[in-house]
């Protein structure tokens, strides 16, 4: 499947606005032992081996209370030229560094999905006041500018890298390097499939498997090192025929946004919420309470 480098350049203007509507494991040169031998401490400070987890009931895993989980794009500040969509998905500098200081001073401890995925299915013990932090879109500024204001938190986040995008330089937003990826995921971060060119998953058909699904993981998997075991839905839209399809690949959760979960599969429909350009701290914070 062939796409033109405008197409990529028109893409790009769009995506802030597209997203609406994977405890971190040890390093190993060998991905296949390290998802092995994956192992998550909790608060209590007992390991848990996420590679002997038994996946739980439905019904189980629903009748847990929910883990709040955030989902950025862009981290820059406004331009003229941003329309009142796109800033819905792009959030100024200051304001990200506010509400992230609001978090830290609240309390919230992020955990990462091998603790997440331990708490679902086994009821394992998390930090007071979980939180998940999740990126998408691959957008340089995740590297410049969120990077290292969570490291001055001590804070973690997953990033949904969508594989098109690597390296490129666009005319509305840069995009993340190799070399960038791999050290977010060296970092202990953990890096998450986010599709090939963001194509809306409820569409998939033939060939789309392996452009969309096969071969973004592949590429991630030869960057990291690590197997990818967590996808996150363009647009946040979800099919329960797709989900099959995930599970076979090795996918153990998807994320949507902020639709009721599947009630067959809750793993394969975690819900997020967008964090808004428009959110003061406090908004944000009275939005989590309200959401989880």
């Amino acid at each position: 499947m062939k796409y033109s480098f405008l197409t990529i350049l028109t893409a790009g203007a769009i995506l802030f606005a597209s997203c609406q509507s994977k405890s971190q494991t040890e390093k190993s040169a060998d991905k296949d032992s390290a998802a092995q031998t994956a192992k998550t401490t909790a608060s209590t400070g007992t390991p848990v081996d996420v590679s002997k987890i038994k996946v739980a009931d439905a019904k189980t895993i629903l009748a847990r209370k929910q883990v709040p989980i955030l989902c950025y794009h862009q981290v820059r500040n406004w331009k003229p030229t941003d329309g009142k969509v796109g800033k819905d998905y792009i959030v100024e500098i200051q304001n990200f560094k506010d509400q992230m200081k609001m978090l830290a001073d609240s309390g919230y401890h992020t955990i990462l999905p091998d603790q997440l995925y331990a708490y679902l299915n086994t009821g394992a013990a998390l930090p007071s006041k979980p939180i998940m932090l999740t990126f998408d879109d691959t957008d340089m500024d995740q590297f410049t500018i969120v990077r290292p204001t969570l490291e001055k938190l001590g804070y973690k986040a997953v990033y949904f890298i969508m594989t098109v995008s690597i390296g490129r330089k666009g005319k509305f937003v840069d995009y993340m390097t190799k070399e960038q990826i791999k050290q977010l995921s060296d970092e202990g971060n953990v890096i998450g499939s986010h599709t090939y060119d963001h194509k809306n998953f409820k569409k998939y058909a033939g060939k789309d498997w392996e452009e969309q699904l096969d071969k973004p993981t592949k590429k991630l998997e030869e960057i990291t090192g690590k197997t990818m075991t967590e996808f996150a839905y363009p647009f946040g839209l979800w099919n329960a025929e797709g989900i099959p399809e995930l599970k076979k690949r090795g996918f153990r959760m998807a994320y949507q946004l902020s639709t009721k979960r599947d009630e067959k599969d809750p793993l394969f429909t975690i819900r997020r919420i967008i964090a808004s350009g428009y959110w003061s701290p406090k908004t944000l914070s009275n939005s989590i309470k309200n959401s989880f």
